[in-house]
């Protein structure tokens, strides 16, 4: 595993979500012994309609549009996407700073961002939420 990559490689949950590192492939998240066997089984039956197993995340996420089956599989998930993108802020003083800030947004508002906007920005994806309540009324 590539040293720049491990921070966002990673599977964990709390009560209400479950996040997965940006940097996972959909190959990686199938033979991840953490990962749930529900959203394992979303992945092989509803993500791989449109996405290859050496897709990582961060890439379909980039890249991804409304018409994809995807896109829509990760609306029913209730899914959210944590970013950093580039914004100017006025310091104390007046001046305008230009630096990361981490925001997180559901998937339909992140799809909405054209791609010239994203590379604009400067986006950077750093994980995807799912709802775990989307995950147990999902029925594959």
């Amino acid at each position: 595993m590539e040293a720049e990559n491990r921070d966002y490689k990673y599977f964990m949950q709390d009560t209400g979500s479950v996040y997965l590192g940006a940097k996972l492939s959909y190959a990686e998240i199938l033979q991840d012994e953490m990962v749930n066997f529900k959203y394992k089984s979303i992945v092989e039956h509803y993500i791989f309609k449109d996405t290859a197993p050496e897709t990582t995340l961060e890439s379909q996420l980039y890249y991804m549009t409304k018409e994809q089956f995807s896109y829509r599989t990760y609306q029913q998930l209730k899914a959210r996407v944590k970013i950093s993108i580039l914004e100017e802020k006025k310091s104390l003083f007046g001046k305008k700073k230009t630096g990361y800030v981490t925001k997180t947004m559901p998937l339909s508002a992140f799809a909405d961002i054209n791609l010239a906007q994203k590379k604009a920005q400067g986006v950077v994806i750093q994980e995807l939420i799912l709802s775990k309540l989307g995950l147990m009324a999902f029925s594959v």
